[in-house]
């Protein structure tokens, strides 16, 4: 959609163009995933890039997508978002406008990571109480673990004890995302493997439910992959 465009207007064809492809017949089984949020169309992912190729990038569009509270809309922001524009405010605000681990997950892939304020981010959104900010923070992790190939194993490594301040944490998209975080840091590379393992037998002897979970399922992954 052409810049030149009036805000509101592309703001409106953009929610015009969800709504045509909404799915109300899929809600209920995305709900039982996990998929919720109050306003959701229920469109699938594919769809969703297709319309973020469409109409992107778009960085004020994404801005206003975000604030519609849509779920789909939130995803389809994500898309659209140009990460070198995204100010502080902007990052934390979308933080504390998830809704959904779906929205939490996409926006951290498609645009969160690309950002160059992103890293500084993590352990911030990791001292939230807030269950998807905490989420998105370990998310992130994830996802940089896999795409930040530049980034040294130091930086990683460092971030290992706030898997370990977040490990009891028993929500299931906190624990979820710990571990995801863990076991991408992991599978970087030898070096980091071994440390991950360490970090993951140190869980194993916690108290907590949620650190042990975290623990079994990392090494279950890790141990095989440094067995390769």
């Amino acid at each position: 959609m052409h810049p030149s465009v009036p805000l509101a207007q592309r703001l409106q064809e953009a929610l015009a163009a969800l709504r045509a492809q909404a799915r109300p017949d899929q809600l209920a089984g995305m709900a039982r995933f996990g998929l919720t949020g109050a306003g959701r169309l229920g469109l699938a992912v594919p769809s969703l890039r297709a319309l973020g190729k469409r109409l992107g990038p778009d960085h004020e569009l994404a801005l206003a997508l975000w604030d519609s509270g849509i779920p789909d809309a939130q995803i389809l922001a994500s898309l659209l978002a140009e990460p070198s524009r995204f100010t502080l405010a902007q990052l934390n605000h979308w933080v504390a406008g998830m809704q959904a681990w779906d929205v939490c997950d996409q926006a951290c892939l498609n645009a969160l990571r690309r950002s160059p304020l992103a890293w500084a981010r993590i352990p911030v959104w990791a001292r939230r109480r807030e269950e998807f900010a905490k989420r998105a923070a370990f998310s992130l992790l994830a996802v940089l673990a896999v795409h930040d190939k530049a980034r040294p194993d130091a930086d990683f490594e460092a971030m290992l004890p706030l898997i370990d301040a977040a490990a009891g944490d028993a929500r299931n998209f906190v624990k979820k995302s710990v571990n995801w975080a863990l076991r991408q840091i992991g599978k970087r590379n030898s070096a980091l493997c071994s440390a991950a393992i360490a970090a993951a037998e140190r869980l194993r002897e916690r108290p907590e439910p949620s650190a042990r979970w975290i623990a079994a399922d990392a090494l279950r992954e890790l141990q095989r992959r440094r067995g390769a």
